[in-house]
């Protein structure tokens, strides 16, 4: 290595100058740096472009991976043409494992690996070199990055990452029928060598199966492999790198292959005659014995249907196929009698129900097989000869008459065929039904109602009415009525219908309501049975007023108002006007009454009125409205300034807010201070007006007012002057001498 290293670095030297390359060769290509193009301009000289060469030099750098030596691995080597080899330069290394896994000889610009790499952890490195100047400390050459590769050795076998496999493939599959594609991974480098390439081969599940060796598919290697010789196939499968050649690593799985059923095989009875013992008294619908097929197919392959070949016997019985076990069940359909027959015997039929058609050419897939039953005597109870018995009986037989004369035949089966007895412990059932037959007694009655109508201008042959009849009595189906009028002569005919009624039709031209409203038409209605029950049915005709298409417009009361030609709504409104002018006549009474009552009261009861009533225009004591008293009486009453009603001011003036009285305030005060009040107050009338108060003080000018502490009494009291006083007082004079007048202690 050291001599090729030497020849390397003679060669840099001959034709580059400077040159970095690694000391040992490369398999791979490697990768130059592109050359660092620089123009100078020449001082004196026309401006041309001149080439200076690179400073640095070198090609890719590679590193075995898994070195195991005991010693650094040398990379290779750092040179830049400025170092002439005296010690003046200074190689640094940076970038990825720079100082951990990769170091650099200061002076030299040897590259080690200082410990063992793994191409399928980390497949290169990116680094940075510098040359310096050991005195200056200053870069040589610009910073330049270069690639150091770890060159990949065989050291992963080939993985199935999906393994182990599971596959199936249909039995009796031609040769070269696809099963299933494995796939092994190689972490090796696949660019390098041979080391990732992987071959597969097979190392046990031979001859039945085979593998490509590139693609790694399983097929199927023998024709008709068969499912029910043998299901389930292990098959190993190895890849191996290198090629497959000599000293590569391997790798093994194994794949499960299963045989998928397909209906390749008819199903078959294992012998040929079945044998079966049913006792005769075996309910009809009750399972009597299974018979089976057998098929080796799996699944729906395997799922048989049973038939009954009919022949002898076959009628009596039914054959079903159990879906858990694919038993044929056999039924009994009908009841077996061991006296009628003690054997029976048919064949039965199992084929499969899902058929392949890709193996018709191995024969029907059915078989046959004979069964043969044999009934077994049992001891029976009585058996009627009949399921149900039926008998008739009328609803008036007499109790104890015998209803039916026929026997209710039965006999006695037992096993020993003794005819001597029968044993009592079993007993048999049957219905028997009595229909209670119905007696002819209620007679039949007309089913429409009684009364119908005739227009008065009815046409000879018109139906006015169709009758039908009922009968209480249950009848049976065509049973028949008949219809006729009684007496025979009448004004109407009955002619009869086909469908049990008849009708009333008209004989001749037109009915009188005047000459007679009501007509009465007797009916006679027979029943068909026996004995024969008649009845006689009245029916109400009534003469009705129609139009022209014989539509009814009136009947009844109505007829006594038809001549002057008043309808129902003009009778409803006449009777309605008369109703209403009763009640206005009863009113106006009335309030005559009233009013007169109340102007006798007026003039003779109301003396009120005619003694206080006067004409004058002064307030008075009696003007209660004017002011209020009641203020007067109890100073502790709030007034509300109330406008005086005698007059109407002449604007409108909101009352003033007068303080209240207090409770102690001297009644004296408390009218000087209303006086002053009605002094001050512009709404006050301008006329002369007299305040009459309740309360009287002490000292008055006028002296106290009142009569009541008046010493002269009344009789004492002369009334003459009142007849001065003017017309005005003329009544109250009158009154007062009227009293004197009567007096009866005044002498005369």
């Amino acid at each position: 290595m050291l001599t090729r290293n030497c020849l390397s670095l003679l060669l840099w030297v001959l034709f580059d100058g400077g040159l970095l390359t690694p000391l040992h060769p490369q398999p791979q290509q490697t990768l130059e740096a592109e050359p660092r193009e620089n123009v100078v301009p020449v001082p004196g000289r026309r401006s041309s472009a001149q080439r200076v060469k690179r400073g640095w030099v070198w090609n890719q750098f590679f590193v075995l991976e898994e070195y195991m030596g005991s010693e650094p691995q040398y990379v290779g080597k750092l040179h830049s043409d400025l170092d002439k080899g005296v010690g003046t330069v200074k190689y640094t290394l940076s970038g990825d494992g720079a100082g951990t896994v990769f170091t650099i000889d200061e002076t030299t610009g040897d590259i080690h690996a200082i410990r063992s790499l793994d191409r399928e952890e980390k497949p290169f490195y990116t680094l940075r070199a510098q040359a310096v100047d050991v005195d200056t400390k200053k870069p040589l050459e610009p910073e330049s990055e270069f690639i150091i590769k770890v060159q990949d050795i065989n050291d992963n076998e080939p993985k199935f990452l999906d393994g182990p496999y599971v596959a199936s493939v249909p039995e009796m599959s031609p040769v070269g029928a696809y099963v299933l594609q494995v796939k092994a991974t190689d972490a090796d480098d696949p660019t390098y060598g041979n080391s990732a390439r992987v071959v597969y081969s097979i190392l046990q599940g031979q001859p039945y199966f085979s593998i490509d060796p590139k693609t790694g598919v399983i097929r199927t290697a023998l024709p008709n492999m068969d499912r029910e010789v043998k299901e389930q196939y292990q098959v190993l499968i190895q890849a191996k790198d290198m090629g497959g050649q000599l000293g590569g690593l391997a790798g093994t799985t194994t794949v499960n292959i299963t045989l998928t059923d397909v209906n390749d095989n008819p199903p078959r009875f294992p012998k040929s005659i079945f044998h079966l013992k049913v006792p005769e008294s075996s309910h009809v619908g009750s399972a009597i014995g299974r018979i089976r097929a057998v098929d080796p197919d799996f699944g729906k392959n395997a799922a048989i249907e049973y038939n009954i070949v009919p022949g002898d016997g076959g009628n009596l019985f039914e054959i079903t196929t159990d879906e858990n076990t694919q038993e044929g069940v056999i039924k009994l359909k009908k009841p077996l009698d061991f006296e009628t027959k003690k054997a029976y015997t048919f064949k039965v039929e199992a084929s499969n129900l899902h058929l392949d058609h890709r193996f018709h050419s191995v024969g029907p897939f059915k078989d046959t097989a004979t069964v043969k039953i044999n009934v077994l005597d049992m001891d029976e109870p009585p058996v009627f000869s009949k399921p149900v018995y039926t008998m008739e009986v009328y609803e008036d037989t007499p109790v104890g008459t015998i209803i039916d004369l026929r026997r209710l035949f039965f006999f006695c089966q037992y096993l020993s065929h003794n005819s001597n007895s029968c044993n009592p412990l079993l007993t048999s059932k049957v219905n028997v039904i009595i229909n209670v037959l119905d007696v002819n007694e209620f007679p039949p009655e007309i089913s429409v109602p009684y009364e119908t109508s005739v227009c008065e201008n009815a046409k000879p042959g018109q139906v006015i009415q169709t009758i039908t009849a009922v009968d209480k009595d249950l009848s049976p189906a065509g049973q028949r009525f008949s219809f006729r009028l009684s007496p025979e002569k009448s004004v109407m005919t009955m002619p009869y219908f086909t469908d049990n009624t008849a009708g009333i039709e008209t004989r001749r031209q037109g009915y009188s309501r005047r000459q007679q409203e009501l007509h009465l038409l007797p009916v006679v209605i027979e029943d068909s049975s026996y004995p024969v029950q008649s009845s006689t049915n009245t029916m109400t005709i009534r003469v009705c007023r129609c139009d022209a298409d014989g539509s009814i417009l009136s009947c009844n009361v109505e007829a006594i108002f038809l001549p002057v030609g008043l309808s129902t709504g003009a009778l409803i409104a006449i009777l309605l006007c008369i109703v209403i002018l009763l009640v206005i006549v009863v009113l106006y009474v009335a309030l005559r009454r009233q009013k007169k009552k109340d102007t006798l009261m007026t003039s003779k009861e109301d003396i009120r009125d005619n003694v206080i009533h006067y004409d004058d225009e002064g307030g008075g004591e009696e003007d209660t409205q004017a002011f209020d008293i009641g203020a007067l009486r109890n100073p502790k009453v709030i007034e509300d300034n109330k406008i005086r009603r005698d007059i109407k001011p002449d604007t409108l003036h909101f009352p003033r807010q007068r303080q209240p009285a207090e409770d102690n305030t001297d009644i004296r005060d408390f009218i000087n201070q209303r006086l002053h009040e009605n002094d001050v107050d512009p709404t006050a009338p301008p006329y002369d007006s007299l305040a009459t108060y309740a309360y009287e003080g002490n000292g008055s000018v006028a002296e106290s007012l009142s009569s009541i502490d008046s010493l002269t009494t009344e009789a004492d009291e002369d009334y003459d002057y009142l007849s001065d006083w003017g017309p005005r007082f003329k009544i109250l004079a009158d009154m007062f001498g009227e009293e004197e007048s009567y007096n009866p202690d005044k002498v005369t």
